[in-house]
C-alpha cells in the first residue's frame, strides 16, 4: 500500500483517482446538460409570453375613422405602464417612414427601431434589437390588415429585455453549481469510504502477515472475501513449504554436527589418556573444532529462529541460570555478577539456546577480565531489547575495539581462548537484526551493549 505514484505505488490512490475523475466528469456533464435544458425552457417561456402579449395587442387594436388606430383598452401587464420597465409594445404603420405610431408608456420618449423586412400577413418575425438605455431586446412582430385587404396595414410589435431570460439562467447555474459541489463532496466521501472498506481485507491480511513475521502465528488466519481468500491460501502454502524446508535443513545440520562430534569425542578421549606434546596438540585442535561446530550450528539455528520469529525467551530466568553456572566456574576468583537491573518482564524474541550462547560468551568474557564485579542491566525501547554487560577490569582500548569483534581476534594473546566468543555474539546478533557495541564501562572496565529484538 505504500508508494507515491498512482501508476505503480498505491492501489488506494488508483481507485480513488479513478472514482474522483469519473465523478468530476459526470457532475460536469450533468451541470452542462441541466443548464442547457433550463435555458431552453426559460427561452421558450419567454417567447411564449411575448407571443401572448402580441396576441393581446392584436385583440385590443382597432381602427378609428380616418384610418388611424388605437387600443380599445390597455394591455393587462402593468410593466407596460412603467417607464423603461423592460417590456414594451409599439404599433407602426406598414410602409410609413416614421416609426412609433402608437407605443407603450414604458418606452417613454424612445422608439423601437424595427429591421426593414416585410413579413407576410399574420407571419411572426423575431429579432434582437437595441432598446432604451442600450439594453438588448428580443422583439416579436406581426403584420395585420383590419378592414382593407389591400391597405398597407400595421406592424404590431412587442419586445422585452433579454435579461429576463439570462438572469434566471444565471441564478439557476449558481444554485446548481452549489448543489453539484455538495453532491460531489458527498460522493467523494462515499468513494473514499468505499475504497477504505473495500481494502480492509488487505489491511487484515497485512496484520496477519505481521503476526507471522513476529512469531505470533504460523499461518495467515482470519476471514477474508472470496476474492482475497485464494491469495491467503497460496501464502499459507508457501509458508508451510518454507517451514518444511527449514525443518529439514535443521535436521540435516543437527545430524551433520552429531556425525562430526562423535569422532571428535573419540579423539579427545584418546588424547586425554596420552601424555606429551602431541596429545596436547590434539586436545587443543579438538576443542577448536568443537567450538567451530557449535559456532556454525548456532548461526544456523539463529538464522532459522530470526526468519520464523516464533520463539520467545524470558530474559531474567535465562540470565539467572547462566549466572549460577558462571559463579561456579569462576569460584576461585570470587567474581560478583549483579543482575538486579534486569526486569522479569523483559522478553527476547528468539531461541533460548541462542540467547544463552550470546549472554554466556559475554558474561564469561566479563568474568575472565573483571577484578571483582560484573553488572548486567537491560531495558526495552520500541520493541527492541538492550542488554548492557559491564566489568571493572582493564577494558579494551578504543583503537582495537573493532578488531576484537573479528573471528579469532583476542585482546590479549596470553589469555586462553579461541577468539570466537565476541565474534559468535556479533554474528548471532546480526542474524537477529541486532547489534553489538563495545565501550567504556561506568565501573571502569569494558562495556558491551547488545541490541536484540524484544517485545
Amino acid at each position: 500500500m505504500r508508494g507515491s505514484s498512482i501508476g505503480g505505488g498505491s492501489l488506494r490512490l488508483r481507485l480513488l483517482a479513478g472514482s474522483l475523475l469519473w465523478l468530476l466528469v459526470a457532475l460536469w456533464s450533468a451541470g452542462l446538460v441541466l443548464t442547457d435544458l433550463f435555458r431552453d425552457h426559460v427561452t421558450r417561456r419567454f417567447e411564449a409570453e411575448l407571443d401572448a402579449h402580441l396576441n393581446q395587442l392584436a385583440a385590443v387594436f382597432e381602427m378609428q375613422s380616418g384610418g388611424a388606430g388605437k387600443l380599445a383598452m390597455p394591455l393587462s401587464d402593468p410593466r407596460f405602464q412603467k417607464p423603461y420597465s423592460g417590456l414594451y409594445w409599439q404599433v407602426d404603420a406598414a410602409g410609413a417612414a416614421k416609426a412609433g405610431l402608437l407605443r407603450s408608456r414604458s418606452l417613454w420618449d424612445s422608439v423601437l427601431i424595427v429591421p426593414k423586412d416585410t413579413p407576410a400577413d399574420g407571419e411572426l418575425h423575431m429579432h434582437r434589437v437595441r432598446g432604451p438605455d442600450g439594453a438588448t431586446l428580443l422583439m416579436l412582430e406581426r403584420l395585420i390588415r383590419l378592414d382593407d385587404p389591400v391597405a398597407a396595414g400595421f406592424r404590431l410589435i412587442v419586445a422585452a429585455d433579454v435579461r429576463g431570460m439570462s438572469e434566471p439562467v444565471l441564478a439557476f447555474s449558481r444554485m446548481l453549481t452549489i448543489a453539484l459541489v455538495v453532491i460531489g463532496v458527498g460522493l467523494a466521501a462515499g468513494a473514499l469510504m468505499q475504497v477504505w472498506v473495500g481494502l480492509a481485507p488487505l489491511r487484515s491480511m497485512r496484520s496477519a502477515l505481521t503476526a507471522v513475521r513476529e512469531g505470533g502465528a504460523r499461518r495467515v488466519v482470519g476471514r477474508f472475501p472470496v476474492e482475497v481468500q485464494p491469495l491467503v491460501d497460496e501464502l499459507n502454502t508457501v509458508l508451510a513449504h518454507d517451514e518444511e524446508r527449514v525443518a529439514r535443513a535443521r535436521t540435516q545440520a543437527g545430524n551433520l554436527a552429531h556425525a562430526v562430534k562423535t569422532p571428535l569425542t573419540v579423539l579427545a578421549n584418546a588424547a586425554s589418556r596420552q601424555e606429551g606434546a602431541l596429545a596436547l596438540l590434539v586436545m587443543e585442535q579438538v576443542s577448536d573444532a568443537r567450538r567451530q561446530v557449535d559456532y556454525h550450528l548456532a548461526r544456523t539455528r539463529a538464522a532459522v529462529a530470526a526468519k520464523t520469529g516464533s520463539a520467545h525467551t524470558r530474559v531474567r530466568p535465562a540470565l539467572e541460570g547462566l549466572v549460577r553456572v558462571l559463579i561456579r566456574a569462576h569460584a576461585d576468583r570470587e567474581v560478583s555478577i549483579d543482575v538486579s537491573g534486569v526486569s522479569p518482564a523483559l522478553v527476547f524474541r528468539g531461541e533460548e539456546q541462542d540467547f544463552q550462547e550470546m549472554l554466556g560468551n559475554l558474561l564469561d568474557n566479563a568474568c575472565k577480565w573483571a577484578r571483582r564485579n560484573v553488572r548486567v542491566t537491560a531495558s526495552r525501547s520500541h520493541r527492541r531489547l538492550i542488554l548492557v554487560i559491564e566489568d571493572d577490569g582493564p577494558g579494551v582500548r578504543p583503537d582495537i575495539r573493532d578488531h576484537v569483534l573479528n573471528r579469532g581476534a583476542r585482546a590479549d594473546e596470553k589469555v586462553p581462548g579461541s577468539g570466537l566468543g565476541l565474534s559468535i555474539v556479533s554474528d548471532l546478533a546480526e542474524l537477529y537484526g541486532g547489534d553489538l557495541q563495545l565501550g567504556e564501562a561506568a565501573i571502569g572496565g569494558l562495556k558491551v551493549s547488545l541490541e536484540l529484538p524484544g517485545e
